[in-house]
């Protein structure tokens, strides 16, 4: 008898596997072996807040610049003299190790060259120099969308790691000019669609507050990073509620400008150049943890002049908001058409508004469903327009699957043709000059109106529901942002939704997301 000697080829593990193998091997590398955390978490601690200032990494003097400043505090202590650039750096750059390792939050590491720079800031006013700008010093964190001379913009797809930027993006220029030092780049959904962040290459980036529910998305990374401290200041992008959504699960403040307010050149968002320009264009723009941190954003970033290298950026210096002495009226929009709220975030508005007539502010109740109820269908087919086939042909080139949660909801489609295209700017230019009505009432103008981020408290992972509280303000290009109020409690979580027939597929999902 004899034997066959045939054996079948071991399986090799795919091209994105491999990639992503040695993606996360760099990534662990550019950790200083002294800033390893001894051990993780049990599993049954869900709340990490606390674990930067227990595990004995961080000094008495870092823990005191990462807790006690915010960036603004940040910027005068070190114009001040009363704290060193690197000494802030380091601070920020351990901490955000450790974030790392807790909620794998980072992508690019770039602790030594912040290190570097913040030497050469200190030099600079050592010297006798002025500041290089309002950010001197001051450690900026970055969604991985941004180009940054040197690293990749992966954004999460392995066909696009280890392609480092050769230059970079012009709001990362600005930042520089500015005086901020940059230290690391923060993690995404996989094709940046997802509104909980996970993709192949770095996995998912978890909420340091509470593991069970998502950190949000797409700017999910900077979310989790600013709330377990790891960043004082964080710079994300916003088309369906990107900055916001991550603001409000990880408790930040988080602005999207309209969309010629900041500069966006430079991007890297898997989409053909020209792309946003037949669809709806994104925008950067700040998270924090202090709305003075927002306005030092705002006007750091204007000072540099941004719109003499980005076409797209409007030439408008930065003012700071002045009501003189004219009473302001705020809007209350309780319910978009599309979701009603969950009883809590009711609630919640509730305190907002009482508050603010406590603080003199006119409180107008608005009911704008009939405009709202129109955004979201609208967004989410301008969305489309291209049909996703560059993103599919970058996945594609590195035999890499979807994630998930868009294994079901993503797919190939034909581009939309040009008299669907131009019908649907139609509809749109119409809606927003229908929008141009509620601003007025039959009292005078309303300055501003405050509405739900979200139909739901922070939901488990990949449970988040609908966007249309979000997406809308992208649709309609107005300049929207996030709050922090405050912390959701069990008490909270009481109240039935109405028994009433619900509004449609994504109402009906969020009525089972009270349950």
């Amino acid at each position: 008898m004899s034997k066959s000697t045939t054996q079948s080829e071991p399986q090799l593990p795919p091209k994105w596997q491999l990639i992503a193998w040695q993606k996360k091997d760099e990534q662990y590398a550019r950790i200083p072996s002294e800033w390893r955390l001894d051990s993780l978490p049990a599993p049954n601690i869900t709340n990490y807040a606390d674990i930067p200032r227990q595990c004995g990494l961080l000094s008495k003097e870092e823990l005191e610049i990462t807790e006690q400043y915010d960036a603004t505090g940040l910027a005068d202590a070190i114009r001040g003299r009363k704290l060193k650039c690197v000494d802030v750096t380091r601070a920020f750059c351990k901490r955000a190790a450790i974030a790392q390792q807790l909620t794998n939050c980072l992508t690019e590491i770039f602790f030594n060259d912040a290190l570097k720079r913040a030497e050469e800031l200190d030099a600079h006013l050592a010297s006798g120099k002025q500041p290089l700008g309002p950010l001197h010093g001051v450690p900026v964190s970055l969604k991985d969308t941004f180009k940054v001379r040197g690293y990749d913009a992966s954004i999460g797809l392995a066909s696009l790691a280890f392609k480092p930027a050769k230059e970079n993006s012009v709001l990362v220029d600005c930042l520089l000019n500015a005086g901020a030092v940059l230290y690391c780049k923060t993690n995404i959904p996989q094709t940046l669609m997802a509104l909980d962040s996970h993709n192949n290459l770095f996995g998912r980036t978890i909420n340091p507050l509470n593991t069970a529910v998502t950190a949000g998305g797409s700017s999910g990374g900077e979310g989790a990073l600013l709330a377990i401290r790891g960043s004082i200041l964080g710079v994300g992008t916003d088309v369906g509620g990107s900055i916001r959504i991550p603001a409000m699960c990880d408790g930040t403040y988080g602005i999207k400008p309209s969309w010629e307010r900041l500069p966006y050149a430079g991007q890297e968002g898997g989409a053909l150049p020209g792309a946003s320009k037949i669809g709806i264009p994104a925008s950067a723009g700040p998270l924090a943890h202090s709305m003075r941190d927002i306005e030092l954003f705002f006007s750091a970033v204007a000072q540099q002049k941004p719109w003499l290298v980005d076409p797209d950026t409007v030439p408008l210096p930065w003012t700071s908001a002045s009501n003189g002495k004219r009473k302001l009226r705020i809007g209350v929009v309780r319910r978009d058409g599309v979701i009603d709220p969950h009883p809590p975030i009711v609630r919640i508005l509730d305190e907002v508004k009482t508050k603010l007539q406590k603080a003199n502010v006119d409180v107008v109740e608005m009911d704008i469903t009939a405009l709202f109820s129109q955004c979201q269908s609208l967004a989410n087919a301008m969305f489309g327009v291209e049909g996703g086939n560059a993103m599919f042909d970058l996945l594609e080139s590195a035999n890499e699957p979807l994630s998930p949660w868009l294994a079901t909801r993503l797919k190939r489609k034909q581009p939309v043709e040009l008299p669907k295209l131009q019908q649907l700017h139609g509809r749109r230019e119409q809606l927003r000059k229908e929008f141009l009505k509620v601003w007025e009432d039959q009292h005078g103008e309303i300055d501003a109106f405050i509405c739900p981020v979200a139909p739901h408290p922070v939901p488990p992972i990949d449970r988040y529901n609908g966007v249309s509280y979000t997406s809308s303000f992208v649709l309609l290009d107005y300049p929207a942002g996030v709050v922090p109020v405050r912390t959701f409690t069990k008490e909270d979580m009481h109240g039935e939704m109405p028994k009433t027939k619900p509004l449609g597929s994504w109402d009906k999902a969020n009525r089972e997301l009270c349950k």
